[in-house]
């Protein structure tokens, strides 16, 4: 029963491979050759549970090693596995610890964004569409901050198809072109046949058909570098060919599909089913067409392709019970789409919340410095002041020592020049006396 729900699970999964799969499997973490042809093989084989053998090995070696990137290696090639089992939980786990390894290492983006995408297409096949958006946009903000095209694309890529999940063809178109556009600037050219279908399937959903069919010859331009999208070219036309009711155009394709081998293995149960009942439909074989319909997994595709088959053949009443039926699961789908933008909702708040409060705590922390360089430019600036305060104290002390020294001196030659004077007066006046002596001397000595 596990080997039958593996396979099942893996042909599902092998439409939401990136074309050309097998060629894009590069070295990125640039580990040594043995080790990366053993991962290789793994790869090829991916949703294989015999990879979980590969898986332990590698991620044993890295352990005893302290090689982060074997261990990369090694969860890239579990979580797939652990998807096709059912087991969310472990893949959740294993993805988790490839993130907490890579997420700050910006020379392992190049094999960070592809593992994260090929999660997010696991993510939105189960039907965790809000799970994969904030993936999507976590992507979106590292991509940003680091200016990575090829971030970019792969994040747009995600909300592309999310978009087309919750049947907004319009969105997705418009997310699919930024991806585009963001592949050609990243030079990953090998992505963009992918789009091209993408986008082409969006056109069909809308019935603009010449838009659909632009897309599809863009598409094939790249055939011949990547021989794995004939396959999805061919289903896509075929689609093309059936809403436009050319019968012949899808005769002829389909038969060219189902003798292609490689069409049971890229091609997933339910997409082929819907094939064939389009087929036997546009063949008038209703009994069978409705026969193939019941085989049908998904709930929503069997309602809408038994009412189509119903009301073709007027059978009116099991047709408006299937249409009731239809309608009741769109009701639950868009209930689930309202609780995923809920969650979308809460978590941006959240995270809005969060930058506010980082940036609070920013300005915070700047207020502070802010406020610290003020009082120490503050308490700089004063000291200056002081230190010329004092300096001028010291100054005009000097100055006032300066000027009672000269006073004092000044005081003391006007003394000097005081007595001199006073001197030189008593000379004066003992030269007089001297000379009224002599006189009077003279004047005795001739009488």
């Amino acid at each position: 029963m596990r080997k039958l729900l593996f396979i099942s699970l893996a042909y599902v999964l092998l439409l939401l491979r990136p074309a050309g799969a097998g060629a894009q499997i590069v070295n990125r973490l640039k580990v040594d050759d043995d080790t990366f042809q053993r991962y290789a093989w793994g790869r090829m084989q991916q949703f294989n549970p015999d990879n979980l053998h590969l898986s332990d090995s590698l991620y044993r070696v890295g352990t005893e090693q302290q090689n982060f990137r074997y261990r990369c290696l090694a969860l890239s090639l579990e979580f797939p596995v652990r998807f096709a089992l059912g087991e969310y939980e472990r893949m959740d786990e294993a993805v988790g610890e490839i993130k907490r390894m890579l997420e700050k290492r910006k020379d392992t983006r190049s094999f960070y964004y592809p593992v994260i995408h090929e999660y997010c297409q696991l993510l939105i096949h189960i039907g965790r569409a809000s799970d994969a958006m904030l993936e999507a946009r976590a992507m979106e903000r590292i991509a940003g901050e680091e200016k990575s095209a090829l971030g970019k694309m792969y994040a747009r890529r995600i909300i592309g198809l999310i978009q087309s999940y919750r049947t907004n063809s319009y969105l997705a178109i418009q997310n699919f072109t930024m991806a585009a556009d963001y592949c050609k600037e990243a030079r990953c050219e090998q992505e963009l046949p992918n789009l091209y279908i993408l986008i082409a399937q969006e056109y069909i959903k809308m019935r603009e058909f010449e838009k659909a069919e632009e897309f599809c010859v863009k598409a094939e331009e790249y055939q011949q570098f990547f021989p794995s999208l004939h396959t999805k070219t061919q289903m896509t036309r075929a689609y093309l060919y059936n809403a436009k009711e050319d019968w012949k155009a899808f005769w002829k394709t389909y038969d060219a599909l189902v003798s292609d081998p490689l069409y049971k293995v890229q091609a997933d149960n339910d997409s082929r089913y819907e094939m064939d009942v389009a087929y036997l439909q546009s063949k008038g074989l209703l009994e069978e067409a409705l026969a193939k319909a019941d085989s049908l997994g998904t709930a929503r595709m069997r309602h809408a392709l038994k009412h189509g088959i119903y009301a073709a053949g007027g059978s009116f009443e099991p047709a408006y019970g299937e249409l009731s039926s239809l309608m009741a699961e769109k009701d639950s789908i868009y209930i689930k789409v309202q609780n995923e933008d809920m969650a979308i909702l809460d978590a941006e708040m959240n995270n809005a919340q969060l930058r506010q409060e980082a940036e609070r705590l920013m300005h915070q922390n700047q207020n502070t410095i802010l406020i610290g360089f003020l009082v120490m430019f503050a308490i700089a600036f004063f000291a200056i002041l002081f230190s010329q305060w004092q300096l001028r104290q010291n100054l005009d002390e000097m100055r006032q020592k300066n000027n009672q020294m000269l006073l004092a001196r000044r005081a003391y030659q006007k003394a000097l020049d005081s007595k001199e004077a006073e001197n030189s007066f008593r000379i004066q006046m003992l030269q007089n006396r001297t000379t009224n002596i002599l006189t009077d001397y003279e004047d005795i000595l001739n009488l």
